[in-house]
């Protein structure tokens, strides 16, 4: 698997798995059977190196089972995100005024059982709080060495410039996939930086019928045409780390030989 160095130093394999689903339904509250999905976990960390989550999914369940099932010894880098909180009617709420997130970044580290976080992510600007302040937060809990790399999420590039006036931005993680592409201006700007960009909804929650010639390619490849969405997005740039996520070993492995499928530049031309 082609790897990306994240802050120019944390290598990781471009296909990592996101941990949104280990929780229980509409990410809220423990999942079903909470060993299934630690043990989801550790056999995720044979395969790929980089689990996403966030404090905001269930909330606090998914960091958590994160924290139980991936240890010190095992060679995986933990990125999670805070800013976003999640009320029990399922509703998103910004929050990302500073004190919230030094105590954020707390929680998560208990949750995660670290005293660094690899990878913390602005979960989204909060319309109510100065951007700068909530960055400027972020990046002196950088300087004390609890954060290791920092990065953003849902932002524009104006936002991810201003961000980078402050602190070295090693990711940003916006929606995109190959049936939605309306953040291509942050992803360029991204590679010209040379930023890591991880794509949310990397398959487009499933729904991928829209996609013209994607049925297509996936048959001249044997392939689903879930893998083909995933190498089209490791095609599409070489700083995409896209974190398809999943409740099943089963699909967690496919998910991972994507990266072995190799598009041709035709028919990555095809499906832009």
């Amino acid at each position: 698997m082609d790897t990306f160095d994240i802050g120019g130093e944390l290598t990781v394999g471009r296909i990592g798995l996101g941990a949104m689903r280990i929780t229980g339904e509409d990410v809220l509250g423990e999942p079903d059977d909470p060993e299934a999905a630690r043990e989801l976990l550790r056999r995720a960390a044979e395969f790929v190196d980089l689990i996403d989550t966030a404090d905001s999914y269930g909330p606090g369940v998914s960091e958590r089972l994160v924290g139980e099932a991936i240890g010190p010894d095992d060679d995986v880098a933990v990125a999670t995100k805070g800013g976003l909180l999640r009320n029990r009617e399922g509703e998103w709420l910004p929050r990302g005024d500073p004190d919230h997130l030094r105590n954020a970044v707390l929680c998560s580290l208990d949750r995660l059982r670290t005293d660094r976080i690899d990878l913390y992510q602005l979960h989204t600007p909060d319309p109510d709080v100065d951007f700068e302040a909530s960055v400027t937060a972020l990046a002196e809990l950088k300087d004390d060495g609890v954060i290791e790399h920092l990065g953003l999420s849902n932002v524009d590039v104006e936002q991810l410039d201003l961000a980078r006036d402050h602190v070295e931005v090693a990711t940003v993680q916006n929606r995109y996939n190959v049936a939605y592409r309306e953040e291509a201006a942050v992803l360029e700007a991204c590679e010209d930086y040379g930023i890591g960009f991880i794509p949310w909804y990397p398959l487009a929650a499933g729904d991928l019928g829209s996609v013209e010639g994607l049925a297509d390619v996936a048959d001249a490849h044997g392939a689903t045409v879930h893998a083909v969405a995933l190498a089209w997005l490791l095609a599409r740039s070489p700083v995409t780390l896209p974190i398809p996520g999943t409740a099943s070993v089963e699909h967690l492995e496919a998910n991972v030989a994507a990266a072995d499928l190799e598009l041709t530049d035709a028919e990555v031309a095809r499906l832009r």
